[in-house]
C-alpha cells in the first residue's frame, strides 16, 4: 500500500493484488518507485543499444550524473568515458542550464509577469500543475527546460561538424528520473521533443565504470559553469538566477503543500518559486544510484571549486535569448481535466452527491486496505462505476454479519407446513 499513500495525483488503485497506475492522472513524480520496499515499479528508459540506430551519436549527461562517482574522479573523465561506452560526442546540459539561467533572470526583470513565478524545469512539476492546480499554468516560466535548450544547440551542432541530416542525429539524455523519459514521448507544451531518448543513470553506470580504465581525463570536453552543474541540487537554480525574493521547495508532497498556497493566493511576497519533485533536487532521483546525501556531498565541492580549480566553464556558445524564452509563441501549456468527475455537468453534479453520501456511510479511516488511497478517493471510485462499496473491509464485515443475522433469523422458521397451530393435534 505505500505507493498508493505518497502519490501525489492518487493515480494508483490496487485491483487483483496488484498496483494499477491510472496514465491520465500520473505526473512520472517516480514517489512509487522510490517508495516501494519490494521494487514492484520500475521505469522503463532506453538502453545504450539504442544508439547504434543513428549514424552520430551525442550524449547530454544531467549534472547529477556528476554526484554519482568518487570526488577524485574529474568531470572530464566522465564525460570521456561516455565516448568511450559508445557515443561519439557530449554536451553538458549543466550548460544548457547556464543559457537558461541567464534567459530566466531576463524574464523575471519583466513587469507583467504572474508571480510568484514557478520554475518550469521539473517536468513532474509542470504535470502537477496541469492535472491539480491548472489556474496556476499562467505562473509557469515559459521557458524550456535546460535539457531541450541543450538538445537543439548540440544537434545544431552536430551537424555542422559531421554534415549529416538533423534527423540521422541522435541525441540522448543521460536522466535521473523516469519524467524525462516520458518528456520525450509526451512533450510539453509541444508535439515533439528534440530528444532523441533517455537513458537511465543507474542503467548506463556500470558501463562507465568500466569505461574509466581507458580514460585519462585529458580531454577538453567540459564547457559548463560552476553555476549550471549546480543545477543539480536544491537551490541551484535560485542561485544561477541570482533571483531575489525566492522560496526553493523540494520533495513532491511538499511541493504540493506550496502549489497550494499559491492558489489559495497566499505567497504574494515571493517574486520566483524553484520546485523540484525529487528530494535534494535531481540528486534525488529514482533513476539515481548513489545516496543523495553522498552525492549532495560530492556536488557541492565540484560547484564550490574545490575540485578541479582549473577547469572554470565558459559560455562558448552564442545564443539567441529571444528564442530561448520564445514570448507567448514558444509553448501553450494546457491543463489535463483528469480529476473532473464527468464532462457533463449535470452528470458531475449527481456524481458528488453519491460521493458525499457515499463517504458518510464508509469508516473515514483512510486505512487503504480496498486498493484506494483513502475513503475519498474510494468514494470517488464508486461514483464513476470503478468500486463496490463492499471494497472496503469494514463495510464488507457489516455485510457478512447481516447475512450472518438473517440467515440465523430464516434457519430457526419453519416451513409454513409443519408450524404447529395452537389446538392442533399431533
Amino acid at each position: 500500500m505505500n505507493c498508493i499513500k505518497h502519490c501525489p495525483t492518487e493515480a494508483i488503485r490496487i485491483r487483483g493484488g496488484k498496483a494499477r497506475i491510472t496514465e491520465s492522472r500520473c505526473i512520472d513524480c517516480g514517489e512509487c518507485i522510490r517508495r516501494c520496499p519490494n521494487h514492484a515499479k520500475t521505469a522503463v528508459t532506453d538502453c545504450l543499444e539504442h544508439i547504434k540506430q543513428y549514424p552520430f551519436n551525442v550524449a547530454l549527461p544531467a549534472p547529477s550524473l556528476y554526484g554519482q562517482f568518487n570526488s577524485d574522479v574529474t568531470i572530464e573523465k566522465i564525460l570521456e568515458s561516455l565516448l568511450q561506452v559508445g557515443f561519439d560526442t557530449v554536451f553538458e546540459v549543466a550548460l544548457g542550464a547556464d543559457i537558461v539561467s541567464r534567459a530566466i533572470a531576463e524574464y523575471l526583470k519583466r513587469p507583467d509577469i504572474k508571480r510568484p513565478a514557478i520554475s518550469s524545469a521539473c517536468p513532474a512539476v509542470v504535470r502537477l500543475v496541469q492535472v491539480q492546480f491548472p489556474e496556476l499554468i499562467d505562473h509557469l516560466i515559459p521557458i524550456d527546460a535546460p535539457v531541450e535548450v541543450s538538445t537543439r544547440i548540440a544537434r545544431d551542432e552536430a551537424v555542422k561538424r559531421t554534415g549529416l541530416a538533423p534527423e540521422n542525429i541522435g541525441v540522448w539524455f543521460i536522466t535521473p528520473c523516469p519524467a524525462k523519459m516520458t518528456t520525450v514521448k509526451q512533450p510539453l507544451g509541444s508535439e515533439t521533443s528534440n530528444i532523441s531518448g533517455a537513458i537511465g543513470i543507474s542503467e548506463i553506470y556500470g558501463d562507465l565504470l568500466r569505461a574509466f580504465p581507458d580514460c585519462n581525463g585529458g580531454q577538453k570536453l567540459r564547457r559548463a559553469s560552476p553555476a549550471g552543474i549546480g543545477w543539480a541540487l536544491s537551490g541551484g537554480e535560485v542561485s544561477a538566477v541570482q533571483a531575489a525574493k525566492a522560496l526553493v521547495v523540494n520533495e513532491i508532497e511538499s511541493v504540493n503543500g506550496v502549489l497550494e498556497q499559491v492558489a489559495l493566493g497566499k505567497l504574494k511576497e515571493v517574486e520566483y518559486i524553484e520546485c523540484l519533485s525529487c528530494a535534494g533536487g535531481c540528486i534525488g532521483g529514482p533513476l539515481t544510484v548513489e545516496s543523495r546525501f553522498v552525492a549532495q556531498y560530492r556536488m557541492q565541492q565540484r560547484v564550490d571549486g574545490k575540485m578541479n580549480p582549473d577547469a572554470i566553464g565558459n559560455l562558448s556558445v552564442n545564443v539567441d535569448y529571444a528564442a530561448v524564452l520564445g514570448g507567448d509563441e514558444r509553448r501553450v501549456i494546457e491543463p489535463r481535466p483528469v480529476m473532473r468527475l464527468d464532462e457533463d455537468i449535470s452528470r458531475a453534479l449527481y456524481k458528488v452527491e453519491v460521493m458525499e453520501d457515499t463517504l458518510k456511510r464508509l469508516p473515514g479511516l483512510d486505512c487503504g486496505s480496498c486498493g484506494s488511497p483513502n475513503c475519498k478517493a474510494l468514494a470517488e471510485d464508486i461514483a464513476q462505476g470503478t468500486a463496490c462499496e463492499t471494497d472496503c473491509l469494514f463495510k464488507l464485515r457489516e455485510k457478512v454479519r447481516d447475512l450472518a443475522r438473517e440467515m440465523v433469523e430464516v434457519a430457526d422458521r419453519l416451513p409454513p407446513p409443519l408450524v404447529k397451530q395452537s389446538g392442533d393435534e399431533s
